[in-house]
């Protein structure tokens, strides 16, 4: 039995492998390895993909986070709200700058519920931090008029949703910056970590320049402590590659979510994604929601098909977050998802074939039979 592997990178790499070399090779001639020419055309391409007037490539979605909250002037005492279910980085990158991270529940989208972010600020509170998890857009409209009212920045963690849109307009240009992750398992991948920050901004991206360069304003002249965050050349060569068919990819990754949808809609034990009202998900992943979810994935993993959960423990509940003094049920929407949630493949070279037969097995564990118009 052929697998079905959660990823397929390797399918991915194969088709473009002599396009890649060749990128890679032009980066071997001319040996500018550090913010070489790769690395500004991609920015230029990325910001006008954005819709922003300017990005600035740096070496993870983590660090650029981290640099975006410094740029603003975000650090000890200060406060930032943002949700319990995303990866750990979202976190992790408040509290190394010296601030307190503080939670807000989710929706049934997986996103921040704006409904609960007014209860959340304090006179300490700087910044909501909205992560557009799944590839899902936030509800920006009403983030940014809580922002607007209480004089808060708004950065977005568009980590898992390059090219999502809400209302016509792309994440990561709503706030006063997006942070996105350019990790090998993202819709837009580099072969190794990378990330970059979209602003309109001109001065928060000269700010950011000089801080992904060690504080450099030039080669002897240092006005910040920072530390070392460049996008390599040959990350933003491979990037540039990659470039032009993602539009294409993220339409194939819609395509396969609209296959789930339909396919899946009437399996009573399963809740399915979808779309609200002016929003365009890219679908970074496709997260069900599953009764009986840890016997389903082996179900489906003893029949070779892979699977992921993302994530399963809530941040409030990791060990290193005790320090903020959270506890089970602090979160109870979060919690709930967490024991349900069940990621499928969704990548853009995923065959009809392919997702029938996820479709079939899932049906065939829950003993639902196959509908009349999923022939």
């Amino acid at each position: 039995m052929n697998e079905i592997p959660y990823i397929d990178l390797k399918t991915q790499h194969a088709e473009l492998k002599p396009k890649l070399l060749d990128a890679i090779a032009n980066v071997l001639d001319h040996s500018h390895f550090i913010l070489g020419r790769e690395v500004v055309e991609f920015e230029e391409e990325f910001a006008r993909l954005c819709g922003t007037r300017h990005a600035v490539g740096v070496n993870s979605g983590t660090d650029a986070l981290i640099l975006s909250l410094k740029a603003l002037g975000i650090g000890y005492g200060d406060e930032v709200i943002t949700v319990p279910n995303s990866f750990v980085a979202s976190t992790t990158c408040i509290r190394l700058i010296g601030a307190r991270p503080i939670f807000v529940d989710v929706g049934d989208d997986y996103n921040i519920d704006p409904e609960q972010i007014e209860a959340a600020i304090t006179p300490k509170t700087k910044a909501i931090l909205p992560v557009h998890l799944t590839g899902r857009p936030c509800k920006m409209d009403a983030i940014l008029a809580i922002a607007k009212s209480r004089n808060l920045h708004v950065i977005e963690d568009a980590a898992q949703a390059i090219l999502a849109e809400y209302k016509g307009k792309r994440v990561g240009s709503f706030g006063r910056l997006g942070c996105f992750s350019l990790h090998p398992l993202k819709n837009l991948n580099a072969c190794g970590d990378g990330g970059i920050i979209a602003t309109d901004d001109p001065d928060l991206y000269k700010q950011l320049k000089i801080r992904r360069n060690l504080g450099l304003q030039s080669r002897d002249n240092c006005i910040h402590w920072s530390h070392n965050s460049r996008l390599d050349t040959l990350q933003a060569a491979i990037l540039l590659t990659k470039l032009p068919y993602l539009p294409q990819w993220t339409q194939q990754r819609r395509e396969n979510a609209r296959y789930y949808q339909t396919h899946l809609a009437d399996i009573p034990q399963l809740q399915i994604p979808n779309e609200g009202e002016g929003e365009k998900s890219v679908y970074h992943t496709f997260v069900i929601q599953a009764e009986k979810r840890d016997e389903l994935r082996e179900f489906l993993h003893d029949r070779g098909i892979g699977s992921a959960i993302h994530y399963p423990v809530p941040i409030h509940l990791a060990p290193v977050a005790r320090e903020l003094g959270y506890q089970k049920g602090s979160f109870p929407v979060a919690e709930e998802q967490a024991k349900r949630i069940l990621s499928l493949p969704i990548y853009h070279n995923l065959t009809n074939q392919q997702l029938e037969r996820i479709c079939q097995n899932l049906r065939s564990f829950y003993g639902s039979a196959n509908p009349s118009s999923s022939s």
